[in-house]
């Protein structure tokens, strides 16, 4: 992947940081205790390189300034509040359909396993030259269940795989506790793969069997497994809000999901809303937005002019018993990331003037072109483009192949 230089705020601090020792008794201010002495950029003082962090514009020089050095890397790592932060810059869009020549990356990974290197996109920067190595088997023989953390979700037969987007590296898992083949469903990391209490959660189908909710903490022997008795419905998503894990199933149920004493479901009564209640596969998706949970989905417009469909978001509001949804008319600095693939998961970015982006929209990713920008409510016919190609819409589903996604 490209490095990207760090931002500094400030060209006198820079001269500083460049020549520590010249700094004069002349010069000399609360700030300077923290600074004098130092040797070179790996001694800046981590309070001080935790000042830069949030400055920097994109995600490209996010992952330059943690791999600067040992010293910086460790900063970055204690910085106290990388979640905000991510979701202060775009999602980079993954390409598989798009492959690019790189004769200075390896064409396999350390196992033997032939590597193909694909397009990578930069909302905040399009002229940047991005790259990463999924492995050419992801194509062919396994099948896509999410992505987590960075991570490439996906399983065949009776295994289950997690592989570095970006790198190819991959982890397997146990054997997934079923004698016959497996059908996954959809799957998600509960943290970064390098946390000590990550775990795999998976929907797992087996053949001539019902749906089950598995369980893996990253590094242990075996999985957990939880059948699911839910009127023949799956999970197809899961997202963290509020400390808490939400689960969703395929008719649109929500759940809280533990972890422990032991992995279990409970219900979360709701009013549904009419307008979806009963569509299985028209596959709205959760997202977590600005503090919100939100349900994102959409409906043919009847209109012979401006955009063909029409997207609404609803807050899920658990003040009330039972818990019900309000529709959010507008979401002011806000954008939202979204894939064909009903498995690739839906993120959202604030602070849309740090990178030139546009609020209340939905950038949809698609394999023709990069993504197609839909607006969210009443914004819809002001952001369609009419010189779009009105196939081109929000139309989730299961995919067979590999398509573009958010990262």
């Amino acid at each position: 992947m490209a490095a990207a230089k760090s931002k500094v705020p400030d060209s006198r601090e820079s001269d500083i940081m460049q020549s520590p020792s010249k700094i004069t008794r002349a010069s000399t201010s609360t700030t300077i205790p923290a600074v004098y002495g130092l040797q070179g950029w790996a001694d800046l003082p981590e309070g001080l390189l935790h000042s830069v962090v949030p400055l920097l514009g994109s995600i490209i020089e996010l992952l330059a300034f943690a791999g600067t050095c040992r010293s910086w890397r460790a900063a970055f790592s204690s910085y106290p509040s990388k979640s905000t932060l991510c979701t202060m810059l775009p999602s980079l869009l993954v390409q598989p359909h798009i492959t690019v020549h790189a004769p200075n990356l390896p064409s396999r990974s350390d196992d033997g396993h032939k590597l193909d290197t694909c397009q990578v996109l930069d909302p905040a920067n399009m002229k940047s030259t991005l790259r990463c190595q999924v492995l050419e088997e992801t194509f062919e023989k396994l099948c896509f269940a999410g992505s987590s953390y960075g991570q490439l979700i996906c399983g065949y037969g009776r295994n289950c795989l997690i592989m570095d987007v970006f790198t190819g590296a991959k982890v397997l898992s146990p054997h997934l506790p079923f004698t016959n083949n497996t059908y996954l469903y959809y799957g998600m990391l509960t943290t970064p793969l390098a946390s000590p209490n990550s775990h795999l959660l998976v929907c797992a189908l087996p053949e001539k069997s019902g749906p089950f909710l598995l369980d893996w903490l990253i590094g242990s022997d075996s999985w957990s497994k939880l059948q699911l008795n839910l009127n023949d419905s799956v999970i197809v998503q899961i997202v963290e809000f509020n400390g808490q894990f939400i689960a969703r199933d395929n008719y649109h149920r929500l759940y809280t999901l533990s972890l422990a004493p032991q992995l279990g479901l409970q219900e979360i009564a709701t009013v549904w809303l009419d307008d979806i209640h009963g569509y299985p596969y028209t596959q709205p998706s959760l997202v977590v937005c600005s503090g919100m949970l939100l349900i994102v989905h959409y409906s043919l417009s009847l209109a012979s002019s401006g955009a063909p469909v029409n997207y609404k978001a609803y807050c899920l509001d658990m003040s009330t018993e039972p818990a019900s949804w309000v529709e959010v008319v507008k979401l002011e600095n806000d954008a939202r990331f979204m894939g064909r693939d009903v498995n690739s998961p839906t993120f959202s970015c604030m602070s849309l003037g740090r990178w030139r982006g546009r609020s209340n929209c939905l950038y949809y990713a698609h394999d023709s072109q990069p993504w197609v920008l839909h607006g969210m409510g009443h914004d819809a016919d002001a952001v369609w483009d009419d010189s779009t190609n009105p196939d081109l819409v929000y139309s989730r589903g299961l995919c067979l192949k590999l398509q573009p996604f958010w990262v």
